[in-house]
């Protein structure tokens, strides 16, 4: 069975504006419009074959973009460690120094 992967979905919005244009959309009509392979196929004149070999071919390269770049991975990095920040500032928002609680409000919007 060809299952969906969360992960391709998430790379597609790293990486799509430097796929080929054709690909990039058989992946989000594939991943973001949930439509099948053959209603791909139906709607860009192909087989349902040639959708399943793009949209293979398409994710092997959003994968060998993320082993290379690693945004996504960086980017979850960062997301770990705002909302260790988060959670830190919510313990004890009124003991921080008052010029680095009006920056990590001006960062993170968190702090009222």
């Amino acid at each position: 069975m060809f299952e969906k992967n969360l992960q391709i979905g998430i790379l597609l919005d790293f990486y799509g504006d430097i796929l080929p244009e054709k690909r990039r959309d058989l992946l989000d009509l594939y991943y973001n419009d949930d439509l099948s392979l053959s209603e791909i196929a139906d709607e860009a004149g192909v087989t349902r074959q040639a959708v399943r070999e793009a949209i293979k071919k398409t994710e092997a390269e959003l994968l060998f973009y993320e082993e290379k770049l690693g945004l996504l991975r960086r980017f979850t990095e960062a997301q770990a460690c705002a909302d260790r920040i988060r959670t830190l500032c919510g313990d004890a928002p009124d003991a921080l120094p008052e010029g680095l609680r009006e920056e990590i409000e001006r960062l993170t919007g968190i702090l009222s």
